[in-house]
């Protein structure tokens, strides 16, 4: 990969920036620290790109950006997923510009027409004569398989689990059950909710904008100080009102039961626990989580019972876990199956996806909780949402002040985590954080030696 110029040519000067429980303010507001990250943390980890029920049948594809490489994820002739770099070979013109589509047998360049198998293969050049004696002189030989001097590039490392398709774009860092390990089960949880063991993507991908840097939304997703303090205004308008003309024992409607956790008091995400792995993976809900007094729907639980026996069934329903973090980007609920994935833009810039599953195999009553909870909670439409939005950009401004350069990250910070980098805490700590900006250093400090060796 094509390393850019930052300052940030020591790593020392990197593993400056991070101290035990507190942060540099740049790590946030500073381009360069942007431009390190996208050189060597998020090549050197794996990161989320689609899921394989986005490309069910050959020629199907989605794209999306990962560190400013222009990914597409298809379904070859095979049946086979595969990525490839959404680069023409020969001009270097974007193949597909699109989020998503169906090819037909092969993909075209716009400008030149050259076209290319679905597994990337050159295939065709108009006029090819004129290239003979070059590596594209197609007259010589018909090359069937890959073939990266011609062809697209193929991104190498691709793993797929339970149908989450993950990619590492450089050869560095840690192998996928390496780098992700027991976190891997909450992806297993929110797949095993299905009485088939399987999800499908449902309906489009809500799209926005956040004018913050990446992380904030990251780590909000396991701060458990702000839920009752940012949402007052909005999921507590929602509580107010609904106590006005009932009470406790009063059947709740499925906005209520989803708007209302949102301003439990302080004990409630205190007792909730938080868990860390290593490499910055961490959830909330350890006991329970603002997903755990949902109406039961019937017949979901016979039907678990029928598929995975009793106490199988009973263990996946009594995991109720609120986020799970797997760092840099990817987020999701497995108890309401939505997912939130963040791509970066810019230093102060970034894109958020939200995504909804169905449970192959049970209820529409599933996919209608789900839909409601992505509208009301992750659209951009949200007041949930902007209660966050607002206090990100605010923190991104605020941090632009000359005053203290360090960002607290104090909350119940124990020494025996220098030790003990994995374990559960008391959910009202800032520990997940503590622990990706751990892995943060990590990566990147690894990988800028990587290079320089």
């Amino acid at each position: 990969m094509n390393v850019s110029t930052t300052r940030f040519v020591n790593p020392a000067d990197v593993s400056a920036l991070v101290r035990d429980d507190e942060v540099h303010k740049d790590v946030y507001i500073d381009a360069d620290v942007f431009q390190l990250e996208m050189d060597h943390l998020w090549p050197s980890t794996w990161i989320f790109l689609g899921h394989d029920s986005q490309i069910p049948q050959p020629g199907n594809f989605i794209t999306a950006d990962i560190a400013a490489e222009p990914l597409i994820m298809l379904r070859d002739s095979d049946g086979l997923v595969v990525v490839v770099k959404n680069r023409c070979a020969h001009k270097g013109a974007k193949l597909v510009s699109a989020l998503s589509g169906e090819l037909s047998s092969n993909l075209r360049c716009p400008y030149h027409g050259w076209t290319y198998r679905l597994d990337g293969s050159l295939r065709s050049i108009p006029e090819p004569k004129g290239y003979a004696g070059s590596k594209y002189d197609l007259l010589a030989s018909d090359r069937a398989t890959v073939d990266e001097s011609t062809g697209l590039s193929r991104v190498k490392n691709v793993e797929i689990y339970r149908g989450f398709v993950f990619v590492k774009l450089s050869d560095a860092g840690l192998g996928f059950h390496e780098y992700y390990g027991e976190s891997l089960s909450s992806i297993d949880n929110m797949a095993d909710r299905s009485p088939e063991g399987r999800l499908e993507v449902v309906g489009g991908t809500f799209r926005y904008m956040h004018n913050c840097n990446w992380k904030m939304f990251v780590e909000n997703l396991n701060d458990t100080m702000h839920p009752m303090v940012a949402h007052h205004s909005s999921a507590g308008t929602v509580k107010k009102l609904w106590y006005a003309d009932h009470d406790e024992t009063d059947i709740k409607p499925m906005v209520v039961e989803q708007f209302e956790p949102f301003v439990s008091n302080y004990k409630f995400f205190d007792d909730m626990g938080v868990k860390i792995f290593p490499n910055g993976h961490s959830y909330t809900g350890v006991n329970f989580s603002i997903h755990s007094a949902y109406s039961a729907i019937p017949g979901y639980h016979e039907s678990l019972v029928n598929a995975y026996g009793k106490e199988k069934a009973e263990n996946i329903l009594a995991t109720n876990r609120h986020n799970t973090v797997y760092y840099p980007s990817l987020t999701i609920k497995g108890a309401i199956q939505t997912l939130r994935i963040a791509r970066p833009i810019a230093h102060d810039k970034t894109l958020l996806e939200s995504w909804t599953f169905r449970l192959v195999g049970a209820s529409d009553e599933h996919l209608k909780r789900t839909l409601m909870y992505s509208r009301l909670i992750n659209a951009p439409t949200s007041v949930v949402g902007h209660d966050d939005l607002h206090c990100y950009r605010a923190i991104q401004e605020g941090l632009a002040s000359s005053d203290n350069e360090w960002v607290s990250l104090h909350r119940r910070y124990d020494d025996s985590e220098r030790i003990d980098i994995a374990g559960e805490y008391k959910g009202n700590s800032e520990v997940s954080m503590r622990g990706q900006f751990r892995a943060w250093r990590e990566r990147i400090v690894a990988s800028m030696q990587a290079q320089a060796s």
